[in-house]
């Protein structure tokens, strides 16, 4: 299978979709000409026209508005917010519109609606550039929100987002942008994992470790450093935050007896503490321990300089497993 960095892989699988169904349109800022500032849709305007493949103003409700109407008119809009912190202006018509109206309608009117929103920090960027909004979209009935975390993913779970008739938030980890790895184009979207399952990442025995985008790499590089102290962690990529795959994390948690979940995302109201409290609810017999919260912390995004202080790394995931573990460290006065 060829290898294609994380980027590529985005811009295969829209092109696929644009190949198979005319009634898929691209739209967003710079996204076409320019190839969009990540150049994730590089090319796919000259060879689709800028009909197929729109360059926007710079309005965030506007676009967002107007796919609303193109989606009531029969077509599968695919929305690029250029960066995470932007979405903002559009909030209102995503939950108040794209998220209520087939359930407005009784189900006569579908909003299949893909919302591409790069996210995450590690990128040396300021607030509105790396922020990590998902909690306010898994917090809305009516909407599906994934998060990829690799060039096969991106690939098959942006054409199974453009597909659905439901309205989807596709976050993207900018930062995994250039990150390589194997992806089979031949894959059929019918046999392909589902997007709304986990992935066992790695198989473990002794704590289960939960990440999605940005950090299941980093989770993947922990478990390997567990490996080295007899520590067995099963690493899970969500995968898709809303809904979420409780039989995948219960069959994991019920195997190891620990939890621990890891984002970018602040601590308070995160999809961690979701994850935590209905795991704690489904398995509390066989918890041993209380599930522990590796995230960033409730501040504001903080200067480049500072980033990698607030992100989780590799140190800070370690402590969350000793932690689980019951195993003294050196970090656990630290919040998140």
């Amino acid at each position: 299978m060829p290898q294609m960095t994380f980027a590529r892989a985005i811009n295969s699988g829209l092109r696929k979709s644009l190949e198979n169904d005319p009634k898929v349109i691209l739209m967003g800022e710079d996204i076409g000409a320019l190839g969009g500032v990540f150049r994730v849709t590089d090319g796919l305007q000259k060879d689709f026209g800028k009909h197929r493949v729109v360059d926007t103003p710079l309005a965030e409700s506007g676009i967002m508005g107007t796919a609303v109407g193109l989606a009531y008119r029969g077509y599968r809009p695919v929305v690029e917010i250029q960066f995470d912190g932007f979405i903002y202006p559009a909030f209102d018509q995503i939950v108040s519109q794209v998220a209520k109206m087939h359930y407005r309608t009784q189900g006569a009117v579908k909003m299949p609606i893909t919302i591409r929103v790069p996210f995450g920090g590690g990128i040396g960027s300021p607030e509105h550039h790396s922020e990590s909004p998902e909690a306010y979209f898994t917090h809305t009935s009516g909407l599906r929100v994934i998060s990829v975390s690799n060039p096969q993913d991106a690939y098959t779970m942006i054409q199974q987002a453009i597909v659905s008739d439901d309205p989807v938030l596709y976050f993207e980890p900018k930062r995994r942008y250039h990150d390589k790895g194997e992806v089979d184009e031949s894959i059929d979207l019918n046999t392909a994992l589902s997007m709304e399952r986990a992935r066992v990442v790695t198989a473990g025995k002794d704590v289960t470790l939960v990440a999605y985008g940005p950090l299941v790499k980093t989770a993947r590089d922990a478990a390997l450093a567990a490996a080295d102290e007899g520590i067995s962690v099963e690493v899970i990529d969500l995968r898709s935050l809303a809904p979420l795959d409780f039989a995948t994390l219960e069959a994991s948690v019920c195997k190891t007896g620990r939890l621990v979940i890891t984002h970018e995302a602040a601590q308070s109201g995160g999809l961690g503490a979701e994850v935590a409290a209905s795991i704690t609810e489904r398995c509390f017999y066989h918890l041993e321990a209380a599930p522990v919260r590796v995230t960033g912390f409730d501040v504001p995004y903080p200067y480049s300089k500072l980033e990698m202080h607030h992100l989780p790394g590799l140190d800070r995931i370690l402590d969350g497993v000793d932690r689980a573990l019951g195993r003294p460290n050196s970090l656990s006065g630290l919040e998140g």
